[in-house]
């Protein structure tokens, strides 16, 4: 049987995973009759809750005599990890474009990704039966797309599918409505080359994906590029710099078909498997014979550009909530993310109680928040910080991402304005049809932070903003934080009713009668500039009059409630997010008032 190696790549939400969905039942991987979910390889609670791709998964389908084996990759530039290793597994990339979107900003990132690789991706015009598709226009943004890339004269002359992967048919035809898959399996078995394998030589493979199994530990995936591995082999890892990590036996050696790991006796050079058998070997590591002293070569990632500080819980209510609130085990867990997480960088404090967590940015930060949440961890993250960098004369640097924002023509005016605010330089503006503008901007990462939400206000939730890691470049100095200031509880206790309803003046309340408060919460949001300390906690006095019934029913306005990532966006500097299995609060860092002030003289006077 021969072997065909392939990654799924395009912009996130224009339908990739949707698009395998298809193949898989289009080559007979699930009955007729077997009922399987949508978006399959979306296995992961938060993948399906958010509905996006969040790590790159192996799947394999088989066509007449070919099987292909299929990598679907995240969309979005947090998890731009993922993408770059995966795309030294493979032979042949197709890349997905809505037939009315485009090209958008991550499908420029994976595709010079791929062009740099020497691959030759196989367009697919993506969801042709769109009432607004402009299928010419896409086609064309390709094309100059990767003229831009630095594409040579053989990736230029790519193959071109128009499909619609919900409806399941692709074909040659722009104007073709029905039909099915097969023209797809055609062309990716006639343009991608059989993988270049060397099945005589020495056995190595490049380790590209880790996963944790309960029963059988390190799962370390790669593609095999050269010679033949079978079980129990002695076998050994090799660190990217040469140095042997730690020798073992290939316990257990799987290969993929359809979802499914399927245990395999042996596996040949030009295959995607998974061995289980090492404890400590990781990702970008070389597995191989022990007679193998050179490690094959790993794609070296794009640096981190956000940090936040993770630490232990230590409100008055900590521990009421989740079951895991040391910072041993905090530690623990983050180690064990940036094993299998290459683009996280983890470093400990010198207190030893709180963690810097850098990453790619703020939607991947709060994915392993949210992941650590459910675990039962309970946590007190920060404000994110960009980290920032030097030039050779020795100024300071920071990051720089490409913004498109694609709006509606009314609401351009007001997003220009607010990105120029957040020192975002305006570098393209031009009409995309149907009432539509695309703005792109250059802006510092710093200025970002937090912008989503009221992006999403300022554009009565139509727009759509995308962003991408550009470059380091020279410091935008200061750029103006949150305008409002909070309301603070001055005590603990419960929240009353009869307390919050003059409280609703002063601002926007992020609680609701019953509430348990702490000294130093935040509880809403004032509508000055200073903060606020309230009592939130006064009771109607009682006495022997007759009440008229007048003041009985206080009606108040449901309560702000923010999602965790608006929540890291929101705070400031000198406040934290206290993260609990079941709730999100907001507090000051100091809780007490009088240490508050001493630390604000001091920043005044430094």
């Amino acid at each position: 049987m021969s072997l065909r190696n392939i990654a799924i790549i395009a912009h996130v939400d224009h339908g990739k995973t949707t698009l395998v969905d298809q193949l898989f039942r289009q080559s007979g991987t699930f009955r007729d009759n077997q009922r399987v979910e949508e978006r399959a390889m979306d296995s992961n609670d938060l993948e399906k809750e958010r509905g996006i791709t969040i790590l790159a998964k192996c799947t394999s389908v088989e066509w007449e005599d070919t099987r292909i084996n299929i990598v679907d990759t995240p969309g979005h530039a947090d998890f731009g990890g993922e993408v770059e290793r995966i795309l030294s597994m493979v032979d042949g990339v197709i890349l997905l474009v809505d037939a009315s979107e485009g090209a958008m900003p991550q499908t420029k990132f994976v595709t010079g990704k791929a062009l740099a690789l020497g691959l030759r991706p196989i367009v697919v015009v993506n969801k042709v039966d769109r009432p607004d598709e402009r299928i010419q226009e896409v086609l064309d943004e390709v094309f100059d797309l990767f003229v831009s890339l630095d594409a040579t004269d053989e990736q230029l002359d790519f193959p071109v599918l128009y499909a619609s992967g919900r409806n399941g048919y692709a074909s040659t035809d722009p104007d073709r409505r029905e039909g099915t898959l097969t023209p797809m399996f055609e062309t990716i078995v006639s343009h991608v080359p059989a993988p270049k394998a060397d099945v005589d030589g020495e056995f190595k493979m490049l380790v590209t994906l880790l996963d944790r199994d309960n029963f059988l530990g390190r799962i370390l995936t790669g593609l095999v590029l050269s010679g033949t591995v079978k079980v129990n082999q002695q076998i050994h890892a090799l660190s990217p710099d040469g140095k042997i990590v730690e020798t073992g036996r290939a316990s257990k050696i799987m290969s993929f078909r359809g979802l499914e790991r399927v245990p395999v006796e042996e596996a040949k050079a030009g295959d995607i498997i998974s061995i289980a058998g090492m404890t400590t070997a990781t990702v970008a590591d070389t597995i191989a014979e022990p007679s193998v002293t050179e490690p094959l070569h790993a794609q070296p990632i794009d640096p981190p550009t956000l940090s936040m500080r993770f630490s232990v819980n230590d409100s008055p209510m900590a521990g009421r909530e989740g079951t895991k609130v040391t910072s041993r085990m905090i530690r623990d867990r983050l180690m064990r993310e940036a094993e299998s997480n290459v683009a996280v960088r983890i470093t400990e404090a010198a207190d030893k109680d709180s963690f810097e967590v850098a990453g790619r940015g703020e939607l991947q930060l709060g994915v392993l928040i949210e992941t650590m949440r459910r675990e039962g961890f309970e946590l007190g993250i920060s404000r994110p910080r960009v980290l920032f960098g030097e030039d050779e004369h020795g100024k300071p640097t920071e990051p720089y991402e490409t913004v498109v924002i694609d709006v509606d023509d009314e609401y351009s005016g007001t997003v220009v304005e607010k990105m120029a605010v957040r020192k975002g330089d305006l570098t393209d503006m031009r009409p995309s049809g149907g009432g539509k503008t695309r703005i792109t901007f250059s802006a510092p990462s710093r200025g970002l932070i937090g912008y989503h939400g009221e992006f999403l206000s300022d554009t009565r939730g139509t727009g759509i903003m995308n962003r991408l890691f550009e470059k380091y470049g020279p410091h935008k100095g200061k750029i103006e934080g949150r305008k409002n200031g909070v309301l603070i509880s001055n005590g603990a206790g419960e929240a009353v009713a009869y307390a919050l309803g003059p409280l609703e003046e002063r601002g926007i309340l992020m609680v609701s009668p019953g509430e348990a408060l702490y000294e130093g919460m935040i509880i809403g949001e004032n509508a000055k500039p200073d903060d606020l300390e309230v009592n939130p906690m006064k009771s109607k006095q009682l006495t022997n009059f007759r009440s008229t019934g007048k003041d009985d029913a206080i009606r108040l306005t449901p309560p702000w409630r923010m999602t965790l990532e608006q929540a890291i966006a929101y705070v400031d500097d000198d406040e934290m997010v206290e993260v609990t299995p079941k709730n999100i609060r907001l507090r000051k860092r100091f809780l007490d008032p009088n240490e508050r002030k001493k630390q604000s003289r001091a920043k005044q006077a430094a």
